[in-house]
């Protein structure tokens, strides 16, 4: 008799009935992250924001854009031109991928216009206005004047075009604006093309004293260079002028061959801002012979993607946020520090032999897991601190600690993660200043990315030695940690300590761990732990219990575990995923999904902790659950690629936190949830009779595991009731 389970390997999980073509078992990667950022965008439509995070939305929104074609969409037209035949999981070529992007991504482009015009009027008149050239007065032109001269003209190189002066390297994202001009003295043409620094200012900002103008008002710096062309070229007349902007290939490949990491990225760093260019962006209104130009000079053919706009400049609509207009923002906001952590003196280490803490960020200051650092770096007791760093921040107090630690005298090292993507170069500069300090730097894998968030410290107690740990779903990172939900689970458990140790040898020496007793790790086994969950959950329903699987990441991509929740779904498990990001997996199929729930929350804060709840034989939530939490998202890169780590979490109060807290005010929201519906669309829920607001629930309802004894003081725990179909 043959095991009715489903095997884990994707090419044996072909469901009994009759087969799904791919394109119907899973969404498009790429069409699936487009989709996310257009929810990131259609929050800049959303009245229940203030104005100015309504403009920051539309900011995020244009950065997430260039990223995309920074790396995804480079990546594919890399394929194209390497002639590489992979289709992705629903069945579609590299070109037909494109030609969909393409699509997809020129009608994003055009909302995110047309959103600007819109903000543009209302911030007018809410007083923040953005003034074109012809709309500056006497009062403007006499403040811009000495600015241009003395702070911008000096920074500002126009080069020539002409047989003597080819058609100059532009950089990523580089702004430049040409200008067609006529000597007035003889009629005499010349072309001159100029690039904007980036080390400019986006908008220069008018003092409020400039003449009688309540409103705070502001100009692009391209307007302003335009208003001083007769600065910018004494004797010129301007004839024709014409902006664009270039995103190239900004991915780096890690070569096998590569034998010292450093000097290879620190080469790599270089050439990539000398990417193939992937997208060009023109002014709307461009005159042809200077669109032509400029397409002939960039080069690429069909290989780039042009796109024409009236406004280049949406990812710096950002600078226009730091108005100070509290009445145009969100509500300020300042984070708890657990009280567990102050009724032990702010001593962290007997706060956590105490009992295990997990601590909610941003609701919850990120503030206590540097104090532990601190803490560590300070006590005398504490021998060696080991610690993962991905990304940290420019001004990181993280790097601090370690450094002060290691300047003590005691055993500090750090995993330092150089293929952090748009963090190399910061990377770099913090390895340099731990080395400098005594810290041992490690760089991990060279094939595969160190994306465990963990921090150890061994500390001399009686007779012996104590390990303290911190796991955590996002980065070491202190501005994020104020914008990033995420969690930091802290315990002094001999179990996870001893883990820890094998996880972190794994990453110095490549000694593979062996008998861990509570994490999973990847690329060992995380995927293949996560299908026997699942598994279990199965026989479950097959025995007729209950059987339930909440999960909560950024992205879910992986076929195996797709295919996984499918045959979970057809067996009768009830699963609710929320995905904040790319979702491959298509629910509400009959015969293939009906019993998937998938939604999206979008709000004042981004999602980002990875969760997984299975009910173990009862409707969730309920205290006998298995709960995890999780470095890593459900996708192949994760799975295969990457050191992550995933962990049980037993405290029956860090457990209630996370299952009866954290996950059903998730699952409760209606404010800022979208729903995914079986043909790919987004449906934004309707708030209901009783909205739900996650983030404003977190922001005015204290944790559990930080409460201390004023959580036993009330004598139970308190817990969130699940409304299903709100």
């Amino acid at each position: 008799m043959t095991d009715a389970r489903a095997p884990t390997n994707i090419l044996e999980t072909e469901p009994p009935h009759a087969p799904i073509a791919p394109r119907n078992r899973y969404f498009n990667r790429e069409l699936s992250w487009l989709a996310f950022n257009q929810r990131v965008l259609d929050e800049a439509c959303n009245p229940a924001h203030p104005l100015l995070e309504r403009l920051r939305f539309l900011s995020i929104s244009g950065n997430n854009l260039d990223e995309f074609f920074m790396v995804r969409v480079a990546g594919l037209r890399g394929q194209l031109l390497q002639d590489v035949d992979n289709r992705s999981p629903d069945g579609l070529t590299v070109g037909q991928q494109l030609v969909a992007i393409d699509a997809r991504a020129d009608a994003l482009m055009a909302s995110q216009q047309a959103v600007w015009v819109t903000l543009r009027r209302e911030l007018a008149a809410a007083g923040i206005v953005v003034l074109e050239e012809a709309e500056l007065d006497a009062d403007a032109v006499a403040w811009l004047e000495p600015q241009f001269r003395n702070q911008i003209f000096p920074v500002l190189t126009p080069q020539a075009l002409d047989p003597a002066h080819p058609f100059p390297f532009i950089p990523n994202k580089g702004f430049s604006i040409l200008f067609d001009l006529k000597r007035l003295s003889d009629g005499e043409p010349i072309r001159e093309l100029l690039m904007i620094p980036a080390t400019l200012p986006a908008f220069l900002r008018l003092p409020d004293d400039a003449g009688d103008h309540p409103a705070a008002r502001y100009v692009a710096i391209e307007t302003v260079v335009r208003r001083f062309t007769g600065i910018l070229f004494p004797g010129y007349s301007v004839e024709r002028t014409g902006a664009f902007r270039i995103i190239r290939d900004s991915d780096i490949e890690l070569e096998e061959e590569a034998e010292d990491l450093v000097r290879y990225f620190r080469s790599a760093i270089k050439r990539r801002r000398k990417g193939r260019v992937i997208r060009l962006e023109m002014e709307g209104g461009m005159p042809d012979e200077l669109e032509k130009l400029v397409k002939d000079e960039i080069g690429g053919g069909g290989t780039i993607v042009t796109d024409r706009a009236d406004y280049l400049g949406i990812t710096e609509l950002s600078a226009l946020v730091e108005e100070e207009r509290p009445d145009l923002k969100f509500p300020a906001f300042s984070a708890r520090f657990p009280e567990r952590i102050r009724e032990h003196g702010g001593d962290c280490f007997a706060a956590i032999r105490d009992k295990d803490i997990v601590v909610h960020h941003p609701y919850e200051s990120f503030d206590v897991v540097l104090a532990f650092l601190k803490q560590a770096a300070q006590d005398p007791d504490v021998v060696a601190i080991k610690q993962t760093l991905y990304r940290a921040g420019k001004q990181s107090a993280v790097i601090r600690a370690l450094v002060d630690a290691a300047e003590a005298g005691k055993s500090v090292t750090a995993v330092v993660e150089l293929k952090a993507r748009f963090d190399e170069e910061q990377n770099l500069m913090w390895a340099a200043q731990l080395e400098r300090a005594g810290v041992q730097v490690v760089y991990g894998f060279i094939d595969w990315k160190t994306h465990a968030k963990v921090s150890m410290v061994v500390r001399r107690e009686g007779n012996g030695y104590r390990t303290y740990c911190h796991f955590g779903t996002g980065n070491y990172h202190p501005v994020t940690a104020r914008i990033y939900t995420d969690l930091s689970f802290f315990t002094a458990d001999p179990r996870a300590g001893r883990d820890a140790a094998q996880l972190f040898n794994y990453i110095t020496g490549y000694v593979e761990p062996v008998q861990l007793e509570m994490l999973t790790i990847s690329p060992h086994g995380l995927r293949e732990q996560l299908s026997a969950l699942i598994d279990a959950e199965i026989d479950h329903a097959r025995e007729g219990r209950p059987a339930q699987i909440w999960a909560k990441m950024n992205s879910l991509v992986d076929p195996a575990i797709i295919e996984k929740l499918y045959r979970a779904s057809a067996a009768g498990v009830e699963i609710d995923l929320i995905i904040r990001g790319i979702c491959c997996l298509r629910p509400g199929i009959e015969g293939l999904s009906d019993n998937i729930r998938v939604k999206s929350i979008v709000g004042r804060f981004l999602e980002h902790s990875r969760i997984m709840c299975f009910g173990n034989g009862a409707a969730l939530p309920n205290p006998n659950a298995r709960v995890y939490i999780s470095s890593a998202d459900w996708m192949p890169r994760n799975f295969d690629r990457r050191v992550e780590y995933m962990l049980p979490v037993e405290n029956p109060t860090v457990h209630a936190q996370v299952l009866d807290q954290v996950m059903v005010a998730n699952l409760n929201d209606t404010e800022q949830s979208w729903l995914l519906l079986p043909d790919g669309e987004y449906e934004r829920m309707s708030p209901g009779a009783r909205p739900f607001n996650l983030h404003r629930y977190f922001m005015t309802n204290p944790s559990l595991s930080g409460r201390g004894a004023a959580l036993d003081r009330a004598g139970a725990v308190p817990k969130l009731s699940l409304r299903r179909g709100a």
